[in-house]
């Protein structure tokens, strides 16, 4: 085996390693830059007019209840895990994403840095 088989780089192929470093930077840099202009807020559950987040509890404390009752209680566990999902996806489908107003540039900058930054990773773990 020659030295340059013994020698892996990035993605276990031979080289790539300085592109596929430079290229995580810069994605990584591109991500930040583009969530850092995203701004996000909550609006309320609303359920025929009326606040419904309390709702959403009664599964949870429940199966929180029953477990500490008995903490093999499959029925527990089962209330727990469905009122955990209702309140996750209670919460996900409540937020408002908005892109703030940023310049054209910026946002070019922005989306290159990811898009250039891919593209060095991809470039770096195929075999050279």
């Amino acid at each position: 085996m020659t030295e340059l088989e013994r020698t892996r780089g990035a993605g276990g192929t031979p080289g790539g390693v300085l592109e596929f470093i430079i290229g995580l930077t810069m994605a990584f840099a591109g991500a930040y830059l583009l969530t850092s202009q995203v701004e996000v807020s909550s609006g309320f559950w609303r359920v025929g007019g009326y606040n419904a987040f309390g709702l959403t509890l009664i599964p949870l404390l429940v199966g929180i209840g029953m477990l500490f009752f008995n903490g093999r209680s499959a029925v527990g566990w089962l209330l727990v895990l469905v009122g955990a999902a209702i309140i996750l996806v209670g919460i996900l489908s409540n937020l408002h994403i908005y892109f703030r107003p940023t310049t054209l540039f910026n946002t070019l900058v922005m989306l290159g840095l990811l898009a250039g930054g891919l593209g060095l990773v991809a470039r770096g773990i195929r075999v050279h």
